[in-house]
């Protein structure tokens, strides 16, 4: 049986964790898949003054959880409480945290049956391994090769596996052997849990660029609108009165109506159509004299 002390060891952590789960707003379940320890620490070093990380036994964080006098939103998490966690306390908002620790990630070795996290492309040039087995290992992961200066070359640039692929066993192999670097470690949110409400990895996994594109979309497109049914606002005022001042300088020149802005270039208006009209009357004089000496002869 447990001794005392470890019993009431266990019961101070278990209220320590109470303790941390009342006292931020967000808690966050992040996988320990793959995370190396020296990685954790790291991690825990650059986000220590926003992020408070513990790696804690999920039959603690159930205890804990079942401690707590108002425990029925948080039973919502028990579903998540399995495999290897690093639970996260913050007061950062829960996406902006999801984005951190994607920054945070970095490239590594790649193992057999590890994900490809981008497009890997082997680039030809120089493979600085002497000619033996590499070469068949290279023609087997469909890598071009040619022997130059007691080297082994790869001759172009090869797409050898696309994003999101397994790597088998072998182009592990190969790219541990030229030192390329296909897939990233890291802390992967797993989800988020904020006032009674859980989001998903799925929901916290936010493209910012194109967050950023659909935003700057739809603020032209209401800014369109609302120009169009001249619906004023603090952004667009300025651009309505420009749009009303040419709408009413264009009327007022088409009705001649004179005013101090309008005067100069209705008299320039006028000045025109007398030329034009002046123009028109000397054809017409002249269309006439020559019908009158047709007449004649």
């Amino acid at each position: 049986m447990p001794s005392e002390q470890v019993l009431q060891e266990k019961a101070d952590e278990i209220q320590e964790i109470t303790k941390l789960i009342s006292q931020y707003k967000v808690l966050g379940i992040a996988s320990l898949q793959k995370v190396r320890a020296n990685m954790l620490q790291e991690f825990k070093k650059n986000l220590a003054d926003k992020v408070f990380m513990r790696v804690i036994k999920n039959t603690l964080m159930r205890r804990a959880i079942d401690s707590i006098p108002d425990k029925q939103e948080f039973k919502k998490l028990e579903e998540y409480l399995e495999g290897s966690n690093v639970f996260l306390f913050t007061n950062l908002n829960p996406f902006k945290l999801a984005l951190t620790l994607e920054k945070g990630k970095v490239k590594t070795t790649a193992k057999a049956r590890d994900i490809a996290a981008f497009d890997i492309i082997v680039p030809a040039g120089n493979t600085g391994q002497a000619p033996g087995p590499i070469i068949s290992q290279l023609n087997a992961v469909g890598l071009p090769t040619r022997i130059e200066s007691g080297s082994v070359w790869i001759n172009k640039d090869t797409l050898v596996a696309r994003k999101g692929d397994v790597i088998d066993e072998r182009l592990a192999s190969v790219l541990s052997k030229l030192g390329i670097k296909a897939v990233e470690s890291g802390l992967a949110m797993r989800i988020a849990f904020t006032e009674g409400l859980v989001i998903t990895q799925e929901q916290l996994a936010i493209d910012v660029n194109k967050t950023k594109k659909d935003l700057e979309s739809f603020h032209a497109e209401a800014f369109a609108l609302s120009l169009s049914i001249a619906y004023p606002t603090k952004e667009n005022m300025t651009v309505l009165l420009q749009l009303a001042h040419q709408k009413a300088y264009a009327l007022s020149i088409n009705a001649s109506v004179p005013t101090k802005e309008t005067i100069a270039d209705l008299i320039r208006k006028a000045h025109v159509e007398m030329l034009s009209l002046s123009s028109r009357v000397s054809t017409m004089e002249e269309k006439a004299g020559s019908a009158e000496k047709s007449e004649k002869s």
